[in-house]
Formats: C-alpha cells, structure tokens, sequence
C-alpha cells in the first residue's frame, strides 16, 4: 500500500516518521465507527468518517461499505484514523432499506463472489427473496453462488424438493452447492471456492451464514442464532457487516440476516435483462421491447409453459414489475 510519511525526528542515525496518509479497506462497519486494513496484511485499525463524506449520498443509509477501499489520515498510532475519501468500487451489492423505502443500504462493495445463503425448510425458503438478490449481483456486476444449507436436517423425501431447486437455478445458470455444518457436506468445496477471493455470505436471518463461516474457520466467532420454531423464521443474530480472514485463504464478508431485499434503480424494461433464462429465451419474441407479460408471440411465456423457464423464476419476475410500479 502507498504511504506518505511525515517525518517528525531526527535521531541520528534515523528518523522517527509519523504517517499521515494511506489507503485501506474496510472490514467492518459498526454505524459511524470502521475497522480498516492494509489488504493482504491484516492488521485491523480504527476510523470515523469525515462529515462532508457523509453529506454526499443522502439516498444512501451507508456512504461507506465493507470491502471499500478508502483514503485515510492519522497522526500515529496513538490517534483515531479519519477517513477522507473512497476509491470507485469495481462492484457493489445494494438493496433498498425497507418497503416504500427511497433510501437503499449497500451490503458490501469490491466483491469477487456472492454466496446466497438458502435453507429449504429451516427457515422456509422465499423464492422471491433469493431472485431479488440474483437480479441484484446481476445487475452490478457481482457472480453469485447458491449454497443450500442444513441439508442433514432434510428427510428423505425432500431430495425431490432439492432436485427441483437445483433444476431450477442451474438451469438458469447459477452455481448450487449443499451444505451442511453438522455432517460436513459441502464444507471442503466451498473453503476450497473461497480462496484468494474476498467474498459475500447473504440471506435471510436464520439460513446459517454464520455457522458456516465458523465451519470454514473454526478459528472464527461470528454470531450464531437459534429458529423461531413458531414461524420458521430465523432470529437476527448478526448486526454489524464484517469481514473476517480465513486462515486457509480469502476473505469472507458476514452481513446481517435481511428479512427483506428490494430493487434500487432498475426500469420495469430492464428486470428480464437479469434473469439469464428470459434473457436467453427473449430472443425470439415477436416484439421488442417485450414485457413478457401480455404480447402475442412471447418466447419467454412459452418457454414457462413448456417447462424451459421455471414458473416459479417467473413469478418472481412479475413481483418484481409489481414492486416497480409501487415505488412510482
């Protein structure tokens, strides 16, 4: 990393330098207090951010994200760093912050891959869910990777449940790996995937990020929490993103468990653009522009009917257009 040095001594046969400048990456967020530090090395300080920074994204709840890379001032070791500018990010994972919500919340920036976190049964799985944040990395750029987790706690007859699911999202061309913490499944295949790479564990709360951080690492203590056996739902565990190195390689970025994901700036045209099934299938439709929703000679329709699309990817397409007309 680029350094400027400041020197305030002269001793002789050296010099006593005090640093002033640098540049680092943010690896943990906690509101209006940051951890950086100077990738590869992992030597974690502390920063606030400076006020006109702050005042430049307003339609932003989080001007800075885990895994920016940013300019920084200190006086020494002694002193609190202050953070005094952002790099441009190569990608970033957004959402917006609530329902009706104009502001949006960035999860986590300069990302290599994304690991949606899923779980079928503990807690339900939401299609709808997963699909926003698909549509998202795709959107920015970001690749993603499904990992079902939990898999022991799945009985027999749901291998045709899982087999469905995979059907669905490798057919779309999405990546899926099982997993399991208890058994081990699938541990050694997503270590191996995360290595040399800074990556993104999201999903819903409950769908066990954290527990397979810890089982990557036995060495780290991210949060874990427990079910709500009344609704399925998971219990908010996590509240600060952080990102954590992995001592067989690469970084792993653990966020708070989202029980909501909306879309940021996407036109009503755009959304098909972003499920890579309709993208492929829409080729053939009769018209373009094409909403894939009531034209004659629709080649996405007819793929959903002949079984090529999903019906369910579709159906979350047509939240989606639903969700954008709300926000209008």
């Amino acid at each position: 990393m680029n350094r400027q040095l400041k020197i305030v001594k002269n001793v002789g046969n050296g010099y006593i330098c005090r640093m002033i400048k640098g540049t680092a990456t943010v690896v943990k967020n906690a509101g209006s207090h940051y951890l950086l530090s100077e990738l590869p090395l992992w030597e974690p300080f502390p920063a606030v951010l400076r006020g006109r920074i702050r005042l430049k994204a307003s339609d932003i709840t989080n001007p800075i994200a885990v895994g920016d890379i940013v300019e920084y001032e200190a006086g020494g070791r002694e002193d609190m760093a202050v953070i005094t500018g952002i790099s441009d990010r190569k990608n970033y994972v957004i959402r917006r912050s609530t329902n009706l919500s104009r502001q949006a919340h960035i999860i986590a920036a300069n990302v290599d891959m994304v690991y949606a976190i899923v779980s079928l049964y503990f807690p339900e799985i939401k299609l709808p869910f997963l699909d926003r944040l698909l549509v998202t990395c795709e959107v920015y750029g970001v690749p993603v990777t499904i990992v079902l987790a939990k898999t022991d706690l799945y009985r027999e007859p749901a291998r045709e449940e899982i087999l469905r699911f995979r059907g669905i999202y490798e057919n779309a061309g999405y990546r899926v790996i099982e997993s399991s913490v208890r058994d081990g499944s699938g541990i050694d295949e997503l270590r191996e995937a995360c290595k040399g790479a800074v990556n993104l564990f999201s999903g819903e709360s409950g769908v066990g990020k954290s527990s397979l951080i810890k089982a990557l690492d036995p060495g780290l203590s991210p949060k874990t929490g427990d079910i709500s056996v009344a609704h399925l739902q998971g219990r908010h565990t996590t509240s600060l993103y952080e990102m954590y190195r992995l001592s067989s390689g690469g970084y792993v970025i653990d966020s708070p468990g989202l029980r909501g994901f909306g879309l940021v700036d996407m036109e009503k045209d755009e959304i098909a653009k972003y499920f890579p099934e309709m993208l492929r299938a829409s080729e053939k439709c009769r018209f373009t522009p094409c909403t894939h929703t009531h034209e004659p000679g629709c080649a996405v329709k007819a793929a959903v009917e002949s079984g090529e699309i999903a019906p369910e990817r579709y159906a979350s397409y047509l939240g989606m257009l639903e969700e954008d007309r709300k926000f209008r």
